[in-house]
């Protein structure tokens, strides 16, 4: 049972205009002015153009400057998906994330055990697929306002972390990707998280040493796609699930009776039920 309870633990880019050759105009010698003028009639000095008389050609005009473009705005995709291998000491968790919009969909396999997690609206429901039961928690309103400031519910360690106080440590590949490493060291351990460098920040790396029990959770974040059509049905609990349903208030007294997870199932990701 101690082993099942570790389990619980792990699951969390010129004009060079060719100058024809200008055919100079000749200027007729004394012999053709003397004939043009008739016989005895006095030939007439040809006159030579001072260069400081010649007009200048006119400047070319400067090409008009290009219409400036306007900065491009990043639209984030409104589904997305990941799996996450997560690495322990008593095993190894995979998880299956899909996201549309602010709901959430999470399955897990937990000692043989499938939990699922679905977060939509003001619920927040968590379930054993095999017995088929489990809880409808009420969402606080400080985790419903932490939605309007997301781009998707889950894969946000990097957010999380920076409001912890973490920082750059450096950069560097991570699976053939430029990542950037930020880190946070406090009294209860240290948190380490790997982000893309970009605009998106996806966590490809979570990293979680716990002081008390001196132990490290690694989290490896796969496969992430975006765009996948998904119906709104998915983020609904299956038919049949035998569903108890509580206020937030409840489930927290229960929780402090019980000293720990209410209904067959814990609640994995505390921060889409309490905000944090």
């Amino acid at each position: 049972m101690r082993r099942t309870r570790n389990a619980w633990l792990c699951a969390g880019l010129a004009l060079a205009l060719p100058m024809a050759p200008l055919a100079a105009a000749q200027p007729p010698g004394p012999g053709a002015a003397a004939q043009t003028a008739g016989p005895g009639a006095m030939p007439q000095p040809t006159q030579l153009e001072h260069p400081s008389s010649r007009v200048p050609p006119k400047a070319a005009a400067p090409p008009a400057e290009p219409a400036a473009r306007p900065t491009p705005v990043l639209v984030l995709p409104d589904t997305w998906y990941a799996q996450a291998l997560t690495h322990s000491d008593v095993g190894i968790n995979v998880t299956h994330f899909w996201s549309k919009g602010k709901m959430m969909r999470a399955e897990t396999v937990v000692a043989g055990r499938r939990v699922v997690t679905i977060v939509n609206g003001d619920k927040y429901y968590a379930y054993d697929a095999l017995q088929r039961s489990g809880v409808a928690i009420e969402r606080s309103e400080d985790a419903k306002a932490l939605d309007k400031g997301r781009d998707r519910p889950f894969g946000n360690e990097w957010a999380v972390l920076l409001r912890q106080g973490a920082e750059l440590i450096r950069s560097e590949i991570l699976g053939g990707r430029e990542v950037e490493l930020y880190q946070v060291t406090d009294g209860i351990g240290r948190r380490q998280v790997w982000v893309t460098k970009d605009a998106i920040r996806l966590p490809l790396r979570l990293d979680v040493y716990t002081r008390k029990s001196a132990r490290t959770i690694q989290t490896d974040f796969l496969n992430w796609q975006t765009g996948l059509p998904i119906d709104d049905v998915f983020f609904s609990p299956d038919p049949g699930i035998n569903l108890t349903e509580l206020t937030l208030d409840e489930y927290t007294k229960l929780r402090r009776g019980r000293m720990g997870q209410v209904g067959p199932v814990p609640v994995l990701y505390t921060d889409l039920l309490h905000g944090y």
